[in-house]
């Protein structure tokens, strides 16, 4: 689907002769739902003039419309089948193989708690095999619900591929940026709205109510846990992904991408000339050859001294001791100044050895 939306912009500029983000698995019912949202750039970068020497100029292209999008879509089913052929698995029935996966067969636990999360049923209590228990807050939903007109929007579904781009964002509101960013990087269970109830099950409330006027989800502590299981990634699996010009591979992202402003909170005090606190690594300057505190003790002690044990934030200088008066003190505010060795007990002697009767005639 990358692939595709990136492919979209450019074939728009060749036809208009114009010039020049997190996977997701869970819904909000923490059912098994493999998606995706993806930050998309509404233009592409070019050369001035097409000079490659010259400096990248943002061109915006018009907005997709419900065409576009389709055409995406279906280009993003035909490369998902193709994917699926090369493992064997198709999405037609006639073709579908009846071999158990895999998974199934190496990690039965795991595979039940994906199956579990993925058709939203209850493994335990009274609910078992049913889906959980719903909270609704008004007794009956509304006989019509309104329909909402997708022809003219951004919005399509080929085979299986759903595609809805009509959310849109100017670049320069950097808080609504923000406020995307943290939507599709949100965490799979809203710690906020799940709470524990007197009857000791677990009530996971919504932000908004469904259509039919469900509030909320009632769990069994049971239950929860084969839908946590399947929201952890599969090892080595990175859930933040770049792609185009904002990849880290790209050639060109270094003049696309602005570098991050100087952290003026920090309280980083002035190197020490001849000391390694010169080796900090907040110079452009070419890497050190030697290595930084914090890596050696890192590499031989094993010892993380620059995450916060905590918060698990990062750790910042706060001040620096050179002089013998100066790490006393700092040792003495934390409780680590110089004690005394500990007293010899008066009169200790040597247990006497328990005689057993071994070799005994």
């Amino acid at each position: 689907m990358a692939r595709e939306a990136r492919a979209w912009p450019r074939e728009r500029r060749r036809r208009t002769h114009r010039r020049g983000g997190r996977g997701a698995a869970h819904g909000r019912a923490l059912r098994l739902n493999v998606h995706c949202h993806a930050l998309v750039l509404d233009g592409v970068y070019v050369h001035e003039n097409g000079d490659p020497r010259a400096p990248l100029e943002f061109r915006e292209l018009v907005a997709p419309t419900q065409a576009d999008i389709a055409e995406v879509a279906a280009r993003t089913a035909v490369r998902v089948e193709k994917i699926l052929r090369a493992h064997g698995k198709s999405l037609e029935p006639e073709l579908a193989d009846d071999t158990p996966p895999e998974l199934a067969l190496d990690e039965p636990g795991l595979a039940a708690c994906y199956a579990a999360a993925a058709q939203g049923l209850s493994v335990s209590g009274d609910r078992a095999g049913q889906p959980p228990l719903r909270l609704i807050a008004s007794p009956e939903p509304p006989a019509h619900p309104r329909a909402i007109d997708v022809t003219d929007q951004p919005v399509a579904e080929v085979r299986g591929i759903n595609i809805h781009a009509a959310q849109v964002v100017d670049g320069r509101d950097r808080r609504r940026v923000e406020r995307l960013c943290e939507y599709i990087t949100r965490p799979p269970v809203p710690q906020d709205r799940l709470e524990r109830r007197a009857d000791g099950k677990l009530e996971l409330g919504f932000k908004r109510a469904w259509r039919d006027g469900t509030r909320a989800l009632v769990f069994e502590p049971a239950d929860l846990i084969p839908r946590l299981v399947a929201a952890v990634p599969p090892p080595r699996f990175h859930l933040l992904r770049y792609f185009g010009v904002l990849s880290s591979h790209s050639a060109r992202r270094r003049f696309v991408v602005p570098r991050p402003l100087a952290d003026s909170t920090a309280n980083k005090p002035a190197p020490a000339c001849g000391d390694q606190l010169e080796l900090l690594g907040d110079t452009d300057d070419a890497p050190a050859p030697r290595k930084r505190w914090a890596w050696l003790l890192a590499h031989v002690f094993a010892a993380d001294v620059e995450t916060c044990p905590r918060c698990s934030g990062p750790m910042r200088w706060a001040e620096v001791a050179n002089t013998r008066a100066q790490i006393t003190r700092l040792l003495a505010e934390h409780g680590l100044g110089p004690r005394a060795p500990p007293a010899t007990r008066v009169g200790a002697r040597v247990p006497e050895q328990l005689m057993l009767g071994f070799g005994e005639g």
